[in-house]
């Protein structure tokens, strides 16, 4: 066992780039299997983890939609890295644009 784990740091932590915020917004998600509705358990400028009951194996990609209001949202490509099925996915950004990026910073920082 490394020193990491049993220091109580976990494999998904070790991995995370970005700091997560516990922001809990509606994802509108569409995948070559899967489609619907989600909520963000918690989400930083590197990708998110949704809720969703839908089964939607590690390494789909979706295309993702997360409205903050005021007509402001994030679209993008994203890859799911995580599944734990029945429950959510952890999904990473593709090809955030420097816009959606800054739009996810004054909403994370607004949290």
């Amino acid at each position: 066992m490394s020193d990491d784990i049993a220091e109580g740091i976990g494999p998904h932590e070790e991995r995370r780039e970005f700091d997560r915020s516990r922001l809990i917004v509606d994802v509108f998600f569409d995948g070559k299997d899967a489609t619907g509705v989600a909520s963000t358990k918690d989400i930083s400028v590197g990708g998110f983890y949704m809720n969703t009951q839908t089964t939607i194996p590690e390494g789909s990609l979706l295309l993702v939609r997360i409205p903050f209001g005021q007509g402001r949202q994030v679209v993008c490509n994203a890859q799911v890295v995580y599944s734990n099925p029945g429950r959510g996915v952890g999904v990473r950004f593709q090809g955030l644009s420097e816009e959606a990026r800054t739009l996810l910073e004054d909403e994370l920082a607004d949290d």
